[in-house]
This record gives structure tokens, C-alpha cells and sequence, in this order.
């Protein structure tokens, strides 16, 4: 996975594509120009029958141009970023930031995609990708752009596992507050992706992040789950879902706090406040907003 930071700051996690299925991808895409090319030139070739063949070359030059240079950098723009053969290897060009491309991003490496692919058959391509990182051309480098894979095999559920039983509950009095949305973001991620890791890793990823839990709620992981610092995520997590479903109508940005205090006692579901008045004073206090 490769890590794209947005202009609002908002990190994306995006599969940069490998280098056989960008070949293919290329590869159909040529096929497909390299039959518009014929198509074309033979239809030139009937039409300017009767002119000089200085006249006729400039016509084959002009149809290259048009067709092989000019065709990929038009479908790349008004597809954004998602030719045929991309398409049907479920790839697409993005910029830097995660954002579609546009006509100077198709432009540039449509430019430099005629040397580096057409006039050097991809060597340069492929060499320039098997050095990237992310595996981009010197086009994309140049341009800003970078191929990722749109279709990523579907694992397991990301589905948070329950807490043990009897720890439902047991952190109702945590002050979960100044626990922050990324770290929330990376203990969900740990919580679904754990039983793909080896054990040795799962732990001591468990441990780092149970230890920046504890850090951030003030309160350090009890001495029965040191050893299970995986379980003492879960229940955590639990306890925060808990306490969101429990705010309804979930918190808008923008609406004033005195409003969202009274309107709850008109929402039926949150009639229970009522009859479990413990419950509240821990709700306000976290001052918990769930992540956008």
C-alpha cells in the first residue's frame, strides 16, 4: 500500500499497480491505436490518392501524431485516467494527491510516453519502473500521476471482533477524549487486519498500540491484559461504539452544543437516558465526536 497525503491533509491508502498488469494494459491499449492508425491511414491513403507524395507522407505523420499521440492523452482526460486497457485490468492514473488527472497531466505524459514507449519499444519504461518505488514511468514522474488498482481482492471482513466476555463495560468510566481519530484509525485497522499477521508482529503491534491508548486516556492497561493487549483494544473500541450509538443524533459540525443537548430527550431510542441517569454524566464528559 502506498500512503498519498491530500491537500485537505487527509491520508489515502492507495495499491500502486505492478508492472505486468501496466504492461498489458499498455500493450491493449497499442493494439487498439495501432488498428485506428491502419484504419486511418488507409482511409487517407484513398482520399489523397491524387496528391504528391510529399503531401502523402505529411498526411502519415499528421494520422501518427493524431491517433498514437494525440488519441491516449484525449482518452486519458476525458476517462480520467482510465483507457481501455486500464479498464480491463481495473488500473487508473491518479495525481499525487489521490485527485483525477487533467489535460496537463494526460499531456505531459502522453509527451514523454511517445519516447519512452513508442520510439524505445518501453524499455525505458520498464527500467524507469523496476527503479521507482511505486513503480511509475518517467512519464508519471514528470507529470505527478502515479497508476494505482482500482479492484483489490476482497479479504477478510473488516469487521472489529466483540470484546471478551465480562470486559463489555468495564471501561465506561475511560476518558476517551483526547484518544485521536488516527489512532482510533489505526487500532480499527489492527482489529480487522490481525489474523493476517504472524503472531510475534500482532503482539508487539498490539502492545505499541495499547501503550498510546493508555497514554492518551491517562490510564494504564490493567495488569490482567498486558498480555492480551489485543483484547484490551477490542474492548476499548467497543466502549467508544457503545457511546457513539448512544449519542443520537450523532454531532454535526456547525450546529450549536445547547441545541444538540436538548434535542435528544425527543429522540425515542435515547429515552434510556432516563431510566440510566450514570450513563450520561459519562457521555457529556468525553465530549466524543466520531470521526468524519
Amino acid at each position: 500500500m502506498s500512503e498519498l497525503v491530500t491537500g485537505e491533509a487527509v491520508a489515502l491508502e492507495l495499491r500502486p499497480a505492478k508492472l505486468p498488469s501496466r504492461a498489458l494494459a499498455v500493450l491493449i491499449d497499442l493494439i487498439v491505436a495501432m488498428l485506428v492508425y491502419i484504419a486511418v491511414v488507409i482511409g487517407l491513403v484513398a482520399a489523397t490518392s491524387s496528391l504528391d507524395d510529399a503531401a502523402q507522407a505529411a498526411m502519415s505523420v499528421a494520422a501518427f501524431l493524431l491517433v498514437l499521440v494525440g488519441g491516449p492523452i484525449a482518452v486519458e482526460t476525458l476517462s480520467h485516467g482510465r483507457s481501455l486497457g486500464k479498464l480491463a485490468f481495473g488500473l487508473r492514473v491518479v495525481r499525487d494527491d489521490g485527485g483525477p488527472v487533467r489535460f496537463r497531466h494526460a499531456l505531459v505524459r502522453g509527451g514523454v510516453g511517445m519516447i519512452e514507449i513508442l520510439m524505445t519499444f518501453g524499455v525505458v519504461a520498464c527500467i524507469a519502473s523496476l527503479v521507482s518505488e511505486r513503480g511509475r514511468r518517467l512519464g508519471d514522474v514528470f507529470a505527478g500521476t502515479l497508476v494505482v488498482r482500482e479492484r483489490i481482492p476482497v479479504g477478510r471482513a473488516g469487521v472489529v471482533p466483540p470484546p471478551a466476555p465480562g470486559l463489555a463495560g468495564r471501561f465506561a468510566e475511560l476518558d476517551l477524549s483526547g484518544v485521536p481519530d488516527g489512532l482510533w484509525l489505526a487500532v480499527r485497522q489492527y482489529l480487522t487486519r490481525m489474523h493476517q499477521l504472524q503472531p510475534q508482529v500482532s503482539w508487539s503491534m498490539a502492545a505499541r498500540l495499547a501503550a498510546d491508548v493508555a497514554a492518551r486516556t491517562g490510564a494504564a492497561v490493567p495488569p490482567d491484559l498486558q498480555a492480551q493487549p489485543a483484547v484490551f483494544l477490542a474492548a476499548v473500541v467497543h466502549e467508544r461504539q457503545s457511546r457513539q450509538a448512544r449519542q443520537q443524533p450523532p454531532y454535526e459540525a456547525g450546529v450549536d452544543h445547547a441545541v444538540t443537548s436538548v434535542s435528544p430527550p425527543a429522540v425515542a431510542p435515547v429515552s434510556e437516558k432516563n431510566v440510566k441517569p450514570p450513563e450520561q454524566p459519562q457521555t457529556r464528559s468525553t465530549g466524543f465526536a466520531p470521526p468524519a
